[in-house]
């Protein structure tokens, strides 16, 4: 049988017995494939620094039928997010990157849509400033997979929340106005909406060198994270590690 071949993201790896490696990666032809990297620990040819996490290859894979796993023949590299000095910061930002799409994403499902939105998150995903990209990354995810609520009106009431105080809860679908919010709910500040709107209209690369502490959007990020967790029904580990993180 003739080997498939597309441009794929390696999302993660796992030791499969001696020599193997289990190994999840996004195609673009055919969405999220799993499978078997024989002897990768062992075969530089094949395989020489291409599984590493978010490295964009092109595959070479055989998926048969009945098999759940596909066998992974061989990867070319195309980008490797190792090319350049992988600090802790962006190490987790490309870990969390690598999580919402195994997690997000169901197996053999193409989206031309999702596989473009990464590649050019990882291309300004390159030096310590990872808050602007990973915000951007979050927000469209969950617009493409279908998540996101209305960000303009209550969804209690139905009232327009534009210029006025929003709020959400974990245990919510969307937004809340003044009056209808629930106790223990968290606002979503008009600025952060702003924000969104403003990155539905543009590309990535156009925010690239403006100045985004970890404070910009927090509260955008965890209304996502919120959405997304309740969703998968589990929590997102690398979400956690941003958190805490102190970069």
């Amino acid at each position: 049988m003739a080997l498939r071949e597309s441009e794929a993201i390696v999302l993660r790896t796992y030791p499969l017995r001696e020599a193997d490696l289990l190994v999840t990666f996004l195609t673009r032809v055919e969405g999220k494939v799993r499978g078997v990297a024989r002897s990768a620990k062992k075969s530089k040819r094949r395989f020489g620094g291409a599984l590493e996490p978010m490295t964009y290859v092109r595959a070479f894979y055989d998926v048969r039928e009945r098999q759940e796993l596909a066998r992974l023949d061989a990867c070319e590299v195309l980008e490797s997010p190792m090319a350049t000095e992988v600090s802790y910061a962006r190490a987790t930002a490309l870990a969390h990157l690598a999580e919402l799409l195994d997690e997000l994403l169901p197996d053999h499902e193409a989206n031309d849509a999702i596989f473009r939105l990464t590649l050019s998150v990882l291309h300004v995903l390159t030096g310590e400033e990872i808050w602007m990209p990973v915000t951007y990354f979050e927000l469209w995810m969950t617009r493409l997979v279908g998540f996101l609520p209305e960000l303009t009106e209550c969804i209690v009431c139905g009232r327009d929340l534009n210029g006025s105080r929003a709020y959400f809860h974990a245990l919510a679908d969307g937004l809340m106005c003044i009056e209808d919010k629930r106790l223990a709910s968290s606002e979503l500040l008009i600025e952060s909406r702003m924000l969104a709107a403003q990155m539905f209209r543009s590309p990535v690369e156009g925010f690239v060198g403006m100045p985004w502490p970890k404070a910009q959007g927090a509260d955008l990020r965890k209304f996502l994270i919120q959405i997304l967790q309740r969703h998968i029904e589990k929590k997102l580990v690398t979400a956690g590690m941003l958190e805490k993180g102190s970069f």
